[in-house]
């Protein structure tokens, strides 16, 4: 194997690695939120809301990551909703805003079942005792449930991070400079089929080990606080 190619081209694997962090970042961030909200209508007595959040994670676990990549990319400038023409790192800003909005749409549905999960794995007890306190359901939850709930699923979580990092692949096909897409560009340009593609493998590794790293250690300091 020959890696000489790296002393021209390393700047691409840095730029690409920009940003699929960049991507992964965002996405967890809006996916997070958007999972919390969706976990307590799932979790809620009102039917309706309960029925939306359903139907979201149902069909958004039951369809195809590139189909809905490409129902935001083609969709968002069909319905009017563009952004500003600056390149970031490479890329169209409306090509990045679609793969993080399609990202975190999708990471959403997975993130809200574990947040779930979380949320019912706390003892009823504590909500009850927190409203006896005089405390009201939204208080309650975020004060008393929602930490513990954290806590306890920060493991499911930390897996979902690392399974985005690995998605946001993906976002190649609508021309977002991320890392896939800039090792296809080495290769075709070096003609070298396979080195790019080690070359890439352990950059992902290294990004989602430190991820990795960064989660345990998160779990260490919970425990400890305890």
């Amino acid at each position: 194997m020959d890696f000489s190619f790296l002393k021209d081209y390393y700047m691409f694997f840095i730029n690409g690695a920009k940003i699929t962090i960049l991507l992964a970042i965002l996405t967890i961030i809006f996916g997070v939120i958007l999972g919390v909200l969706l976990a307590l209508m799932r979790i809620s007595r009102n039917p309706i809301l309960k029925g939306i959040a359903a139907v979201y994670i149902e069909f958004i676990r039951g369809t195809p990551i590139m189909v809905q990549l490409f129902i935001f990319y083609y969709g968002l400038s069909f319905v009017g909703i563009t952004f500003p023409d600056i390149s970031v790192l490479g890329s169209n800003l409306n090509d990045l805003m679609a793969g993080v909005i399609a990202l975190s749409i999708n990471s959403a549905a997975y993130v809200a079942e574990i947040v779930r999960a979380g949320i019912q794995a706390v003892d009823k007890g504590q909500m009850e005792a927190a409203r006896s306190l005089g405390l009201t359901y939204s208080m309650s939850m975020r004060t008393i449930i929602l930490p513990q709930a954290i806590k306890n699923i920060l493991p499911a979580l930390g897996n979902e991070f690392i399974a985005i990092i690995k998605e946001s692949s993906i976002v190649s096909i609508i021309g977002i400079h991320e890392l896939m897409f800039n090792n296809s560009t080495v290769r075709g340009i070096t003609f070298r089929p396979f080195e790019p593609l080690i070359v890439t493998a352990i950059v992902y590794f290294v990004i989602t080990f430190s991820l990795s790293t960064l989660v345990r250690a998160l779990e260490r300091r919970l425990e400890t606080v305890d």
